[in-house]
Parts: C-alpha cells; structure tokens; sequence
C-alpha cells in the first residue's frame, strides 16, 4: 500500500492500496477518485503503514484511506472502526477529521 504525508495546516495521511491506485470509481452521485498526485508516497507493508498512522493519529492528522488492505491497516491502528467504512463499488474507504 501507499503511504503519502501531506504537510499542512493540519498534516493529512493519504493511504491507498497499491492495486486501486489511479483508478476511479462512481456510484450514484459519489465518486473515489485514487490519483497518483494525492495517493502516491511511499510503498510501505502492512506493519509500517499501521506504525506510521498511529504516529500521525496522536499528531492531530486527517486521514484519507482506501481499499480494503489500507482500511484493515487503519483498523488496526485504531484510527477508523469498522462502523465508519463506506463503499464504493465495493471500495472501502474511510475520512477522519479530528
């Protein structure tokens, strides 16, 4: 999966999975539109994308997560549960705003 951290006001972690990455999808009036600009950080496994959004979580970061890998890794970070994921054409994804 990547990872991308994007220095703001508020630092926002973008984390996608390696397979869905540059792809669009819609449903209804919705869209998940994974582009490589905002996505694509570093490629990282499972354990380090977990560490990593643990560390930006106790900074006060957004998150912008999707497919079904970078969900699971949020979950067990503790940044989503499993009651805030929404679909897309079957895409999981999830948005935190602290």
């Amino acid at each position: 999966m990547f990872i991308k951290i994007i220095k703001s006001y508020r630092d926002i972690v973008a984390v996608c999975d390696s397979s869905i990455l540059g792809k669009r999808f819609e449903q209804g009036n919705f869209q998940l539109d994974l582009k490589e600009s905002f996505y694509k950080g570093e490629e990282v496994q499972e354990e380090r994308a977990i560490e990593m959004m643990k560390s930006m979580a106790a900074e006060d970061a957004t998150f912008n997560i999707a497919g079904e890998k970078s969900v699971n890794a949020a979950i067990k970070a503790g940044v989503i549960s499993k009651e805030s994921v929404g679909k897309i054409q079957g895409i999981p994804f999830a948005l935190v705003l602290l």
